[in-house]
C-alpha cells in the first residue's frame, strides 16, 4: 500500500516526503534554477536581462552553444561583450559554472576575459570565481578552419550557404555525436594520451579537408598552457551541479545562448545552431533534473531580427527594416554583420512558448518604435489563402507563408526616460498588453534603453 504524501518541517518548502509503496523516504528537489532563454533567432538582449537578474544571483551558468554567442551588457557605462563566459559573471559575489553542453575554445576563453578585464572592474578575480565543467568538448583551432571550408563548399555546390560564424561550433558538436571529440578531461587527465588522439583527430580533418593547414605541434603548445591555468577551474560537473542545487538555498541563474528559432531540433532547420538552446538543452548541458527547472523568462525583443539566410516571414526589406537596424544599432556581437530585421512576429513567439513553457517574458528595445506613426504586429500565417495552426518544419514551405498583421498605433515620443509602466505613453502601454494578450504570457520587464537602469520592471 503506498503511504500519503506528507509535508516535512523544513524550512524549506522544496524539501519534503513522497508517497512510495510500502515506505516514507525523503525526497529533496533542492534549489531551482532560473532560466533566461531567447524566444525568437537570437540578439534579443538575453545579456541585459541576465545582467539584472545576476546581481543578486549566487550562481551563474551556461548550458550550451559555444563563442558562436554573443551577450553584450553594459555597467557604468562601459560595455562588456560575452561571447564564452556567462555574462552574469559581472556579478564579483557570484560563481560562473560553464556546463558540459557547452563546446569551449580555451584560447579564445581567455582572449574575452583578459579583453574585458582591460574594459573596467566588472571581471576582477574572475579566474577565482569560474567553474568549468570536466565533460565540456574543446573547440580546436582546426574545426574552426573546417567551418570556413564547408561554408565555403556549401556556397559552391549549393550557391548559399548557412551563415555561420565559423568559430568550429558545427565541427566540434559533430564530432562529438560521432564520438571522436576531446573533452577538457581528457586534456586533464594525461595530456601524452590526449596529444595522440589530438593527431589522430587531425590527420581525420586533414584527410577529408586537404586545404586546411593544421598546426599540430603549435596548437598542441597553447592547449598545454591552457592546461595549466584551467586546472584549479575544473570540476566533475554533475556533482558541481549537484550540490548547488542539494546545499544550502541559492539563487542559480541559467543563461541560454542563441534562441528558440535556432535550436537544432525546434529551429528553423538548417539555417540553425548546433545545440539545444531551449529549454531541455538547461537540462543536459548542466546534467540536472527537470524538476530543478523553476522560472522559465523568454526574451522577445519589440520587433524581429534575424542574422544571416533563411527565411524570415516577417522581414522587411524596405526603409521600415532600415529604421530598425539603424535606430536598433542591429549589428551581430560575434560577427559584425547587420542584423535583418522586421515585424514582431507573434506566430513565432507562440511557437517559441509551446516548446519552452515562458512564465513570464522581457520585451526589450520598446524604445527603438519610438518614432513610428503605426506599428504592424504578424499574427497568423496563411499558406494558399489559408491559415495554418502550426509554424512549419519545412523552409520551402516557412518561405511561402503570407503573413496576416494586426495594426497598432504608434506613439510618437520618448520612452527612454520611462521607468515605471505608468511612464509609457498610452499606445505604447497597449502595444505591451496586447503582446501579453496574444501570447497568454504576463510581460514582466520592458527594455527602453542599453543601461541596466533603462528597464521597467512589472511585478
Amino acid at each position: 500500500m503506498c503511504s500519503v504524501f506528507l509535508t516535512s518541517h523544513n524550512t524549506n518548502p522544496a524539501f519534503g516526503l513522497v508517497p512510495i509503496c510500502g515506505a516514507v523516504q525523503w525526497s529533496a528537489v533542492g534549489n531551482r534554477v532560473t532560466v533566461v532563454l531567447g524566444a525568437q533567432w537570437g540578439d534579443e538582449g538575453k545579456g541585459k536581462v541576465v545582467d539584472l537578474l545576476a546581481q543578486d544571483a549566487d550562481m551563474v551558468c551556461r548550458c550550451q552553444g559555444g563563442n558562436n554567442a554573443g551577450h553584450t551588457v553594459v555597467v557604468d557605462s562601459v560595455e562588456y561583450d560575452f561571447h564564452l563566459l556567462p555574462s552574469g559573471i559581472i556579478n564579483p559575489k557570484a560563481t560562473a559554472f560553464i556546463g558540459n553542453g557547452v563546446v569551449i575554445h580555451l584560447p579564445g576563453l581567455f582572449e574575452e576575459a583578459e579583453k574585458n578585464e582591460r574594459k573596467g572592474k566588472g571581471l576582477q578575480g574572475w579566474e577565482g570565481r569560474l567553474v568549468i565543467s570536466d565533460r565540456a568538448h574543446i573547440v580546436f583551432d582546426f574545426h574552426q578552419a573546417v567551418d570556413g571550408v564547408q561554408e565555403q563548399q556549401r556556397q559552391e555546390q549549393a550557391g548559399k550557404n548557412l551563415g555561420t560564424t565559423k568559430k568550429g561550433i558545427g565541427p566540434v558538436y559533430s564530432a562529438k555525436a560521432a564520438r571522436s571529440g576531446l573533452r577538457i578531461c581528457d586534456l586533464l587527465h594525461d595530456f601524452d594520451q590526449f596529444s595522440e588522439r589530438y593527431k589522430g583527430l587531425a590527420k581525420h580533418y586533414k584527410s577529408m579537408y586537404p586545404t586546411v593547414v593544421i598546426d599540430v605541434d603549435g596548437e598542441l603548445a597553447k592547449l598545454k598552457s591552457c592546461m595549466e591555468r584551467i586546472k584549479p577551474m575544473v570540476r566533475d560537473g554533475v556533482h558541481f551541479m549537484h550540490e548547488a542545487l542539494h546545499g544550502p538555498p541559492k539563487k542559480i541563474l541559467v543563461e541560454g545562448a542563441n534562441a528558440a528559432l535556432l535550436d537544432i531540433d525546434f529551429g528553423t532547420y538548417p539555417f540553425v545552431t548546433s545545440s539545444n538552446c531551449t529549454v531541455g538543452g538547461v537540462c543536459t548541458g548542466l546534467g540536472m533534473p527537470p524538476q530543478n527547472v523553476g522560472e522559465v523568462y523568454g526574451v522577445v525583443k519589440a520587433y524581429t531580427t534575424r542574422v544571416g539566410i533563411g527565411a524570415f516571414p516577417t522581414e522587411q526589406s524596405n526603409e521600415i527594416g532600415e529604421l530598425l537596424q539603424t535606430r536598433g544599432k542591429e549589428v551581430g556581437v560575434t560577427t559584425g554583420r547587420k542584423r535583418r530585421c522586421g515585424w514582431l512576429d507573434l506566430v513565432l513567439v507562440k511557437y517559441a512558448h509551446m516548446i519552452n513553457g515562458f512564465t513570464a517574458i522581457a520585451l526589450t528595445k520598446l524604445d527603438i518604435l519610438d518614432v513610428l506613426p503605426e506599428i504592424k504586429v504578424g499574427v497568423v500565417y496563411n499558406l494558399d489563402n489559408q491559415p495554418i495552426p502550426h509554424f512549419p518544419a519545412n523552409q520551402e514551405v516557412l518561405q511561402r507563408v503570407e503573413v496576416q498583421y494586426d495594426t497598432l498605433p504608434g506613439w510618437n515620443s520618448d520612452t527612454s526616460a520611462a521607468r515605471r509602466f505608468e511612464d509609457l505613453p498610452e499606445n505604447a502601454q497597449k502595444y505591451v498588453l496586447y503582446i501579453e494578450e496574444h501570447l497568454g504570457v504576463p510581460v514582466k520587464w520592458i527594455g527602453v534603453g542599453k543601461s541596466r537602469e533603462s528597464m521597467i520592471q512589472l511585478f
